[in-house]
């Protein structure tokens, strides 16, 4: 499976497996197993370097297994084939959305003038709040 021009995914990482969809769809629901379970060897793979695969299991969160691989299931369309479609799109998109190095943020200090308008929106709340008590006698 090709991702991109540096990165192609060998057969023996990837493995699937076929159950039946939960949810409405009549008979066919019962009888045809659709549902699709991707699996992918990331840890494993040696296409993918190592910050490439923690940001990538940063992203997968809970579909990230003990052992270092990611499950997506998908079980979206009535059809096995359009469900397997799905399934090796996400992964692709979430692979190359691990590629992209996040951009290190530069620490700033407020300015002083936003300094003083947060400072006169509080004090305008409070005479806001102020006004809505009942008056003292």
């Amino acid at each position: 499976m090709r991702i991109n021009d540096q990165i192609t995914l060998q057969d023996w990482e990837l493995s699937e497996s076929f159950t039946r969809a939960t949810g409405p769809g009549g008979q066919n629901v019962n009888k045809v197993s659709t549902a699709v379970e991707l699996r992918f060897e990331a840890e494993r793979s040696p296409n993918l370097p190592a910050p490439v695969k923690a940001r990538l299991r940063r992203l997968a969160g809970r579909r990230w297994t003990q052992d270092g691989a990611l499950i997506l299931r998908v079980e979206e369309s009535r059809s096995q084939a359009r469900n397997r479609e799905i399934a090796r799109k996400r992964l692709a998109d979430l692979i190359l959305q691990s590629l992209e190095r996040p951009k290190p943020r530069i620490a700033t200090r407020p300015t002083l003038a936003s300094k003083r308008r947060r400072l006169e929106t509080k004090a305008h709340r409070a005479t806001v709040k102020a006004l809505r008590a009942p008056p003292e006698e």
